[in-house]
Order: structure tokens, then C-alpha cells, then sequence
């Protein structure tokens, strides 16, 4: 251990012209300013690592470690590269320094005697640790930090002692394993610096992995050889010129068979612990494997799998034991003779068998024999009982057949792999399969937990829940804990639904604020993890969790949320390889969890859009009592809406549609027809005329004459709608209905009966050209009006005629309100989730008795206007309502004067109690009446002005056989 005050060593005194104010971006990012336009990508992030983990820039404690070393079989891979590379950098001023996985330095080779005192006095030199937590940004411990090649220069180190340097690092990986072996770095003054440092350390490492698969090479061809040498016939079956298994299955083998071998015995190459196992194969063969421990001639010790079938053809046996002459196999013992069915030392415990089991010597070949069976036991898994291996006799035609060479270390890497490809296609049948990002979180931890991990945690925060971007993450952001995935209760980690905020030291936060997965092998030693919570993080170490990643859920360039991956039942910590498979794996779920969430956000505003424009509360009118329902669909809001308008003449209208599609576009279209229908039901227009100018309007729509359309912009892609107007008069109690294409309405009559109105259908809105058609019933006070859209009775399991039945079934009941009503039918037709939304409106209808209807009949003659106020007194005087006699007496008067005037043929006068007093005066004519401001000098045109201030609502509306004026007062 080495503790260094840099700043007293090594002074600043460089300017940094030529990479543009690095020193101003680095005093103002420790300020806490944002420096991401100044900064390299990776350079800033490993800044933000150095941050996070409490380095300061002015001081440095680097550890040390004496007689550091590394494997023989890799230093001699990379001892000719390293040479090579020291003699061509000679006379430019440049270290070679190799280093180990920790980033400590090993060796440190080349450089000028001015370079080497420089590098010394920031103990940048073999022993000293250079790794990014305790040296800063520089090429060893930001390549480690990586896992790729970087180039540092000058102030983008992130320690002041290591500015006047440049340097450039890449990890050096087994290429079987995929492991860091090492770290090969380049170092110079930065005057001598050059980006082209990184592809001359990146060739010297490439070249070094090429060494090590050249040996891996080798070292397996060696072993076959021994193996063929240790059969007696080196030119006999099977010949494999690159040893790497079994090429030809034999007469009785198709490749059904030898995949099945090959996995096996990958899989028994891979299993320290297994020595037998045995393998069905169709036609009521049996093979049994063998895994033995071989060595070559130079040393190479490796694993070979050799399979007896028995019922497969007869070839030649493999010679067990050593033979004289031609080498052959080392026995475990070491000694000639049988070699024991036991796991080679070093391999694993032994299998549980008898002392005396052993496999027999064969002969060269084989003849029937009468040896007595070799009974043996097949290791189990720890705690399990021993398999046993069915008897071979030398009569069953079994013969020993090469299927496998390789070393354990290469064998587990293709079953690791075969797993892992496996895992990951689960994981994307798995993930995903809702559009819920609460539910694909959860389905993330289900899938991880045990086969990857032993606890699995998703943090989320609550935007991204709610379907909002989320915004920047960093440490000061709180997470929810939506899934946790556990093989027990006792993990003392947050539960789920708890809020957390973690502190900057922890893997999380550095994930959220650098983008990056960080991997904690030992989560004992990791401190910035350990503060997050101590108390509890103590108890999590104890109950056995002990290695730990934390991945950040990116997609199309936003951070969701992060994800944290725990290890406790298996002992050994998380790799490398882990990390890149959590990465895919999280990174499949991000795209799912991102996924969810638009569709949450796109789903939410569209269900507001369509609240909002759908009927809020019941309008005030005496005519029907009204109960509705509006369901949206599974796969999103669509055009469904009704309506209950009040009309003149305490008539009310009764309208449901349906717009084709769904999502905003749907909601949307629907206001706009609903705003459309409120307009047109001002002008007292029939039902028919009403549909004939909604269906124009939806024909516009859909050629884009409603909208601001640019050109070459496709139109708004309406294909229509479908729509029922039906208008209940409380007076006649007769009810007008027409329909465009929509579901024909259900009467219940007060008896319980249903009936579906035979009412003409209509085309579709929007197609345009056809008339349509009307049809008037009498309905008896307390019937039941029922109008619904196609979604309630039609479905992709159900036809319409089917829905139809149901619905009447439960429509007939006599004695449920309009609310009871709307709960059966939906509690008896619909599922939890209706795959199209639904709209429902059930009207029990009400009538005005004769108490509240007062009527005559007047000639077409003046005089009848004194006797038709004084009418009016007399019925107000009746009604109670003396207050509104004046007022009503002079409306009535202006209102027959003007018919008697004005019109033709009969006039009537009609009084109306409701919520409000109505007066109504019909005449023949068509003509309208319109409301003008009359001149000084004008003898008329003052009536009617007079009418509308003295009530509250006036208005005219057209009858077959003439026209109606009509005013509202409100009563008393």
C-alpha cells in the first residue's frame, strides 16, 4: 500500500490548446456543471464512475502488491508479442506495460530513462494497482472498466498527477473462455501522444489471443493423438483430422443419434462430478459414456468421452489402460492395467462404487466371451442417490467408440452457451406477453430467478408506471420496486412497492447515472453498496447474497429503470459472461417494458380524450330515467358513445354510435359526431333529416374535407359509423327511432316482454346517397328502451343472432330500474376483458298525465287572442302558478296574434308543466319567424324581441304538417 499526495508530486503546468478547454470541463464537471458537449462519451463516464466511488483528483492511494505474476501458459503466448511490440516503440518514448485482471502491473517494458523517473514518481510500475477505483481514468483501469480498448489524453485523465501523460489500454481475453486474462497498455508524454496508440495496443492484444487459441489448438490435437495411440491402431475408426469429435456415426448412427451423444457427452466434459451416464437411443439401444482423464505425450492433460452401445455394430474396442510399445492412456494411479470407473483426480468426488469395480482390458477383438457382467453407479447430484448403470456383458455386441475430446474448461463453455441461447429464447417467449409494465416487470424476475440469479429486483420510477417519459435518472431519483423475483422470503432486500432512493456510491446509481452495467463480484468489499443501508445490507449478508449486478432498462435511448441481479445459493461470485447475459436480457425487457409504457401513455390519453367527451352526469328532463355504461376494449379505447339530449316540448333524444377503429384518432371522430348531433338536435331537425346530415358530415370527414389537410397527406382514414337517434315524446308517449347500419334497439314492456323493433336499416354513416327511414311505436309508461353497440352482442366466439337471444333472456324482467338493468346485461354478456368497447343506454320511459297538458284549438280570427289569455290565466290559476300569469298571458298573446297574422290553418295553443312551463303555438305554415332589432320608425317586428327577454328559451321546430313556436319559463 502506497500512499501518494499527487498533487505535490507531479504539478499541472500543460496547457491543453489543441483538445479544446478539457481543464475547464473538468473544474466545472467537479463543480457539478453538465460537461457532456466537452467531453468524450467514455472518458466522462468513467469520470462519473471516479465520482461516484469518493476519488479525489488531488490524491491518490494506490495499493501494492510484490511479485505479482501471471500464468505461464499465457506469458508465453504473450512474451513474443510483447517483445515485438517493445522493439518497435523504441524510439518513440513509449511503455509497454502488461497488467493483470485486477489492473495491477506486472511488467512494464520499454520507454526512455525520462519517461520510466516520470512514471515512477506517480508509481505507475510493477506492483502498483492502476485500476479506474483507485488510479482515475487511465488506460488500464478504464479499459478494465469497459471491457474495450481507450485512449486517454493529457486532462481526460481524471487525476491530476496522470495529465501529463497519454496512454491507450485493451483487455486481453481468453478466446476460449471469453475472460480477461490481462490488461496491455501504451504510455507516453503527452506531447508524443496519438490516437493511433489504440490500434497498435489492440493488434498486440489481438495477436495474443491468436497465440492462446494456437496453443488451445495444440494442446487438443495432442490429446487425440494420445487417445488414437492409446487404441493400439492409430488408423483405425473413427478418424477426425481436427479431433474434435465424432464425424462418421458408423452404419447403425444417424444424426439423430449423434446429436443427442455429442450433447451428452459435452455435457459429461463439462460435469466435474460424473465419470458414467447412460443415454437411450431409439430402436432400444442403450450407450453408455465413459469420461476419462488422458495425457499426451508433452504433458497435456485433457478429457475424452467414449460411448458403448450396446446393440450397435461391432468395431473396434479402445484399449484401456497403458500399452506397451505405442504409449497409450496414464491411468488415475498411474499404474498398468484397467482403469477404475472413478472422476480423475482433480476432476471432482469420486462416484460411489464398489472397490473392486473396475472396466475389463478388451482385446484388441473381441470375440464372444463369457465374462460376468460389470455392475457400476453413475454419480447423482449432491445430496441424490447414485444411478445404476444397467450390467454389460461381453456378449451384447457393446464396443467402445471415440465420441469427444477436449478440455472440461472448453466443455462447459458449450454447454454454458447452449444453456444460455436457451435461456435467452425462454426469456423472449416469456417477457412481454401483456401490455402491463407492472406485469412484464414481474414476468423480468420470473424468468431470472433460479436459473440466472437467486434474487432479482426491478426499480422503476413512478412516471414510467404511469406511462410519462421518466426523464434523467440519476442518484437523487426514487425508484419504486415494482417486481422481486426470490427463492425465499428472507432476502432483507426492499419489498416490493417500497420507494428507494439510492445513495451515489451504490452499483445502482452509477448504472442509472452512467448508462453502464457494473458488475460487484464481492459484495462484502463493496462499500458504496454497503452504504446505501448498512443496518439492513448487513442482514442481506448474512442471510448469504454475496455477489451482485445491476443493469440500467434502456430503450431508444431513455432510462427507465434499473435492474439488480442477486446471487446467494451458488458459491461462486458472478462473471463476465453473467454480465453479458444479463445485458441481453435486460435489454430484450427494456424494449418490452418501453413497449408497455407508450402503450400505457397512448392508452391513458386516449380513455381521457373519450371520458372527457362522453356524457358527464344525466341532463335535467322528466321524459325517461336514464342508466348508461361505457366499457373501453382490451386493445384500447375506441368510437363507441351515447347521448341523452333534452328537446323542446319535454321530448328527449336517445342516440348511440360506433366509429370504425380505435385509439385517439376513433376517440376523437367521436366528439366531433357527438358535438355534431347536439347542433343538429338545436334545430329540432327529424330523426331522419338529423342522419342525413350526419352522414354527410362523416362523408366529409373521410375525404379530408374536415381537415387541414397538406398535400399528398393521406385522408384521415374514417371508413364510417353507425348510429341510433330515437326521440320519446312524454306527451303522445310515441317514440320516433332510425338507425344507420346499427344494432336494432329492445323494447321491455312493464309486463317484462322484449321486443327488437323491426326498424329499417340504413347504410352505414358516410357512404352517402340512400334515404333514411323511420319507424313510430307507442310505448306504455315504465317500458324499457335498451340501445347498445355491436359490441355488446357480437364477438370473434359469439355471432349476433346468439347475442340477441342472451340479451332478451335477461332483459325479461319487469321489476329491475335502469341501473339493475345495465349490471345484468354486462354481468351476463360481456368477459373480464371485451376485445371491443361497449356503450349501453337503458331508458325507462315516464309520460305527462292530463293534469299537466292543457290545450285549444283557435280560429284563425283576432278576437280569440283576448280569450286565449284569459285561458291561460285561468289554467295557471289552476296549476299554481299565479306568479307566472302576466308573463305567460303576454307570451301567449304576441305568439297567436302572430299566427293569426302570419300563418295559415289551424292554430294551436298548448301549455306544458314540466321542470319548466312551456308554451307552444302551431300553425300550417312553414314560414319561420326571425328575431330582428326593429328601427325607430318600424310599426312591428317587436313582438317576438318581447318574447325572448321575457323568457328563458324560445325556439321553432317543424311538424309534417306545419310548424311549432314554443318558449320555456322556469317555474317558481
Amino acid at each position: 500500500m502506497g500512499l501518494l499526495p499527487v498533487r505535490e508530486v507531479i504539478p499541472v503546468t500543460v496547457t491543453w490548446d489543441d483538445i479544446g478547454g478539457l481543464v475547464d470541463a473538468h473544474e466545472r464537471f467537479l463543480a457539478g456543471a453538465h460537461v457532456d458537449a466537452d467531453v468524450r462519451g467514455p472518458v466522462l463516464d468513467s469520470w462519473k464512475r471516479c465520482r461516484s466511488g469518493g476519488l479525489e483528483p488531488h490524491q491518490l492511494v494506490l495499493p501494492y502488491t510484490p511479485d505479482l505474476t501471471l500464468e505461464e501458459r499465457f506469458l508465453r503466448a504473450a512474451d513474443p508479442v510483447l517483445q515485438d511490440l517493445t522493439v518497435s516503440l523504441a524510439d518513440v518514448g513509449m511503455t509497454v506495460a502488461l497488467c493483470d485482471p485486477q489492473g495491477r502491473m506486472v511488467q512494464r517494458l520499454g520507454g526512455g530513462r525520462r519517461l520510466r523517473e516520470r512514471l515512477d514518481e506517480v508509481s505507475f510500475a510493477p506492483g502498483f494497482d492502476a485500476s479506474e477505483p483507485v488510479a482515475g481514468t487511465n488506460g488500464v483501469g478504464t479499459a478494465l472498466a469497459e471491457r474495450g480498448a481507450v485512449y486517454v489524453a493529457g486532462r481526460e485523465h481524471f487525476a491530476d498527477c496522470l495529465a501529463p501523460f497519454a496512454c491507450a489500454g485493451a483487455p486481453v481475453r481468453d478466446p476460449l473462455s471469453g475472460r480477461i486474462e490481462a490488461v496491455l497498455d501504451l504510455t507516453c508524454l503527452r506531447g508524443d501522444g496519438d490516437p493511433a496508440m489504440l490500434r497498435l495496443v489492440r493488434e498486440a492484444a489481438r495477436d495474443i489471443e491468436a497465440r492462446m487459441l494456437e496453443q488451445a489448438t495444440q494442446r487438443e490435437r495432442a490429446l487425440l493423438a494420445a487417445y488414437r495411440r492409446a487404441g493400439g491402431d492409430p488408423g483405425g475408426w473413427p478418424r477426425q483430422p481436427q479431433g474434435r469429435g465424432l464425424d462418421d456415426g458408423g452404419p447403425d448412427l444417424g444424426r439423430i443419434d449423434l446429436a443427442v451423444l455429442r450433447e451428452k457427452a459435452e455435457e459429461l466434459i463439462a460435469s466435474p462430478h460424473l465419470t458414467l451416464d447412460e443415454v437411450a437411443l431409439p430402436g432400444g439401444r442403450t450407450a453408455t459414456l465413459l469420461r476419462r482423464q488422458i495425457t499426451g505425450p508433452d504433458g497435456e492433460t485433457g478429457v475424452a468421452v467414449e460411448a458403448r452401445i450396446i446393440g450397435g455394430p461391432r468395431l473396434r474396442h479402445v484399449r484401456d489402460g497403458r500399452t506397451s510399445g505405442t504409449g497409450g492412456l496414464v491411468s488415475s494411479a498411474g499404474s498398468t492395467g484397467p482403469l477404475p470407473l472413478v472422476a480423475p483426480t482433480g476432476t471432482g468426488p469420486p462416484p460411489a462404487a464398489s472397490p473392486t469395480t473396475a472396466a475389463p482390458t478388451a482385446p484388441a477383438r473381441p470375440a464372444p466371451a463369457t465374462a460376468a457382467a460389470v455392475p457400476a453407479l453413475v454419480p447423482a447430484p449432491p445430496g441424490s442417490a447414485p444411478r445404476p448403470i444397467p450390467h454389460v456383458t461381453a456378449d451384447s455386441d457393446g464396443e467402445g467408440r471415440l465420441l469427444l475430446v477436449g478440455e472440461p474448461g472448453v466443455g462447459r463453455l458449450a454447454v454454458l452457451a447452449r444453456r444460455r441461447l436457451e435461456f435467452l429464447h425462454d426469456a423472449g417467449v416469456r417477457i412481454g406477453t401483456t401490455l402491463d409494465v407492472t406485469r412484464t416487470a414481474e414476468e423480468l424476475a420470473e424468468v431470472t430467478v433460479p436459473r440466472f440469479a437467486d434474487f432479482a429486483a426491478v426499480d422503476l420510477p413512478d412516471l414510467v408506471l404511469r406511462g410519462e417519459e421518466p426523464g434523467p435518472l440519476g442518484a437523487a431519483t426514487p425508484l419504486r420496486r415494482v417486481a422481486l423475483g426470490a427463492l425465499h422470503e428472507e432476502s432483507q432486500l426492499y419489498g416490493v412497492g417500497e420507494v428507494v432512493e439510492y445513495v451515489p456510491s451504490t452499483p445502482q446509481a452509477r448504472s442509472l447515472e452512467t448508462r453502464q452495467s457494473v458488475l460487484e463480484p464481492v459484495l462484502a468489499e463493496a462499500r458504496g453498496w454497503i452504504a446505501q443501508d448498512p443496518p439492513r445490507l448487513e442482514r442481506v449478508l448474512d442471510v448469504g447474497i454475496h455477489s451482485l449486478i445491476t443493469v440500467p432498462l434502456r430503450a431508444r435511448g431513455t432510462t427507465l429503470g434499473v435492474v439488480s441481479f442477486y446471487r446467494s445459493e451458488k458459491p461462486t461470485p458472478f462473471e463476465d459472461d453473467d454480465l453479458y447475459l444479463a445485458q441481453e436480457l435486460v435489454g430484450r425487457a427494456a424494449i418490452c417494458i418501453d413497449n408497455a409504457r407508450r402503450f400505457t401513455r397512448e392508452h391513458d390519453t386516449a380513455l381521457a380524450l373519450q371520458r372527457s367527451l362522453l356524457p358527464r352526469g344525466r341532463p335535467e328532463q322528466s321524459a325517461v330515467e336514464v342508466a348508461y355504461r361505457y366499457l373501453p376494449a382490451q386493445a384500447g379505447v375506441g368510437g363507441d358513445w351515447f347521448d341523452v339530449i333534452p328537446l323542446s316540448g319535454a321530448r328527449v333524444a336517445l342516440v348511440v354510435g360506433d366509429v370504425v377503429g380505435h385509439g385517439l384518432h376513433a376517440a376523437a371522430t367521436m366528439g366531433r359526431l357527438r358535438t355534431a348531433v347536439h347542433n343538429f338536435c338545436s334545430l329540432d331537425l327529424p330523426p331522419d333529416d338529423l342522419l342525413t346530415h350526419l352522414d354527410d358530415l362523416v362523408g366529409r370527414l373521410d375525404r379530408g374535407e374536415g381537415w387541414a389537410v397538406e398535400k399528398n397527406t393521406p385522408d384521415s382514414g374514417i371508413v364510417g359509423a353507425t348510429c341510433l337517434y330515437a326521440v320519446y315524446d312524454p306527451v303522445s308517449r310515441r317514440c320516433t327511432l332510425t338507425r344507420a347500419g346499427h344494432p336494432v334497439p329492445a323494447v321491455v314492456g312493464p309486463d317484462g316482454a322484449v321486443d327488437f323493433v323491426d326498424l329499417p336499416s340504413g347504410p352505414p354513416l358516410g357512404l352517402g346517397g340512400m334515404p333514411f327511414e323511420t319507424a313510430e311505436l307507442e310505448l306504455a309508461e315504465g317500458s324499457q328502451l335498451v340501445l347498445y353497440t355491436d359490441g355488446l352482442v357480437e364477438d370473434r366466439m359469439r355471432d349476433i343472432d346468439s347475442g340477441l337471444d342472451l340479451l332478451r333472456s335477461v332483459l325479461a324482467r319487469a321489476d329491475r330500474a335502469p341501473e339493475e338493468t345495465c349490471e345484468a346485461v354486462l354481468d351476463a354478456l360481456l368477459p373480464a376483458r371485451p376485445s371491443d368497447d361497449v356503450a349501453l343506454l337503458v331508458a325507462r320511459t315516464h309520460a305527462l298525465g292530463p293534469d299537466q297538458v292543457a290545450q285549444w284549438d283557435l280560429p284563425s280570427d283576432p278576437a280569440v287572442v283576448s280569450r286565449s289569455r284569459a285561458a291561460v290565466t285561468e289554467q295557471l290559476a289552476a296549476w299554481g302558478l299565479d306568479d307566472l300569469a302576466f308573463t305567460t298571458e303576454l307570451v301567449a298573446s304576441e305568439l297567436v296574434t302572430n299566427a293569426i297574422r302570419h300563418a295559415t290553418g289551424p292554430v294551436q295553443l298548448r301549455l306544458l308543466r314540466d321542470r319548466a312551463l312551456i308554451c307552444e303555438v302551431s300553425d300550417g305554415s312553414s314560414t319561420s319567424p326571425r328575431l330582428r332589432r326593429a328601427r325607430t320608425e318600424d310599426e312591428g317586428g317587436r313582438g317576438l324581441f318581447l318574447v325572448a327577454q321575457l323568457t328563458e328559451r324560445w325556439g321553432t321546430r317543424y311538424a309534417p304538417d306545419g310548424k311549432i313556436i314554443w318558449t320555456e319559463q322556469p317555474l317558481p
